[in-house]
């Protein structure tokens, strides 16, 4: 262990606290990087609510079996210990206890006034603080369409779980499993590679917690300045009209492999420019995307083993960024709070909070939902609340489906179409080179 870090100190805390204890239904697991964050995000809403990862899914009316979808869910939860832990802060100690597999499938009508989309974004809100990581909401309106939400407690999953969800709940579904049906070996050897997985994860955090590493950080972040991190944001024109969050969408065309390869850099670069366009062009805000995987040699269980990357918004241009984007990803294990820590000390007024965030899913990677004879075609269902000013997210398929909210109390609706505007057309810029390649020489 590094001497000092904050994973090798919250690791001795953690021993200390569960040394000799027992509990009920299962082996008390210490909590990885990520979750610390999530968790630190629950305590500091007023409602302790978590952070959530939905799914929506449209399906014929009447297609779903809830009570076939429950057991199915549960089954899931049985073969999955990170679908069935309780996420809990004790003595100012982060951890996490298994418990039994429970599903939960809810049946939501609209209200009079309401659409399902409405009566989705209500329950969701309205989301018990204490239920299982894995539920879900199905909202009929009595049309020939129903809208299932696949919810996920962040803390259980990352972008790599979410194909195992998908896959594991249409096999389960088509061969009507339960619980009842995981033998207690194979709960055994699922709980074992899963606190595997867990403690390798936190040996890779404390080996990125070196000195060398958090020195690195401090200086890539020590010229954060202006930005919602560290002051408010970038004044608008005119009040921001209305409440809640306001979204955009566009669909890009992103021909052959070279682009895929090539994205993110240019993404992360368009991203930056929208952030300084929100918060101003003298700004260097505080961007922040999920990067990693699971640890070497544990098994591909699910769960939640990203870390989140932070990266500052200077305007230096595509090269340089890119450049200093691989250097990122050689220290890209060191926890945030880590990270965040480092750079305070070293003097950068950065509180820790993050001006914008940006997402990259691969769909190649999530097989889609099946139950029984109907495939859910998935959708979007913007409204929710928004975790930064204002947040990206790019799906890579045939295209790139690129999808952008903000907070309207924080950032003017002209002010953050302009931003979509800047980031659309230089995502778009990138597929009109990689199908009209320059002439060589």
């Amino acid at each position: 262990m590094q001497p000092g870090n904050i994973t090798s100190s919250y690791l001795a805390r953690y021993r200390r606290l569960t040394e000799g204890a027992a509990e009920p239904g299962g082996t008390t697991l210490p909590v990885t990087g990520a979750q610390r964050r999530f968790l630190l995000a629950r305590q500091l809403d007023p409602a302790g609510r978590p952070v959530l990862v939905p799914l929506f899914f449209v399906f014929p009316a009447g297609a779903v079996d809830t009570e076939r979808l429950r057991a199915a869910s549960a089954h899931l939860a049985a073969l999955h210990p990170a679908l069935r832990t309780r996420p809990l802060v004790r003595r100012g100690v982060p951890l996490q206890v298994p418990g039994d597999p429970v599903g939960q499938v809810d049946r939501v009508r609209p209200r009079p006034g309401e659409s399902a989309r409405d009566a989705l974004l209500r329950t969701l809100a309205e989301r018990p603080v204490d239920g299982p990581p894995l539920r879900f909401v199905l909202a009929d309106d009595g049309g020939p369409q129903e809208i299932l939400a696949v919810v996920l407690d962040h803390t259980a999953c990352d972008e790599q779980s979410l194909g195992l969800i998908t896959a594991g709940l249409s096999e389960a579904y088509r061969d009507g499993l339960g619980p009842q049906d995981v033998p207690a070996g194979v709960a055994a050897d699922g709980m074992a590679a899963y606190a595997d997985a867990v403690h390798r994860q936190l040996a890779a955090e404390d080996r990125a917690s070196q000195p060398e590493a958090l020195a690195y950080w401090a200086k890539r972040l020590a010229d954060l300045r202006g930005g919602g991190a560290s002051a408010p944001v970038h004044a608008p024109a005119r009040p921001a009209p209305g409440t809640g969050s306001g979204t955009a969408l566009r669909r890009i065309p992103v021909p052959g492999d070279g682009a895929r390869s090539t994205a993110f850099p240019v993404l992360l670069d368009a991203c930056s420019g929208a952030a300084r366009t929100l918060h101003g062009p003298d700004a260097v805000p505080a961007l922040g995307y999920p990067w990693g995987g699971r640890p070497p040699g544990a098994a591909p269980v699910l769960g939640c083993f990203l870390n989140t990357v932070a990266h500052p918004a200077a305007d230096t241009g595509l090269a340089e960024r890119a450049s200093a984007w691989w250097d990122d990803l050689d220290r890209a294990d060191t926890p945030f709070d880590e990270v965040v820590h480092a750079a305070r000390r070293a003097g950068a007024p950065w509180s820790g909070r993050l001006d914008g965030l940006l997402t990259f899913e691969d769909l190649g990677r999530r097989p889609p939902l099946r139950l029984g004879d109907a495939t859910g075609r998935e959708t979007h269902i913007d409204g929710r609340p928004v975790q930064a000013p204002f947040a990206v997210s790019v799906s890579y398929g045939s295209d790139l489906l690129v999808r952008m909210a903000w907070d309207r109390s924080a950032v003017a609706d002209h002010r953050a179409e302009e931003a979509f505007d800047h980031l659309t057309d230089a995502l778009a810029a990138l597929a009109t080179r990689t199908a009209h390649p320059a002439p060589a020489g």
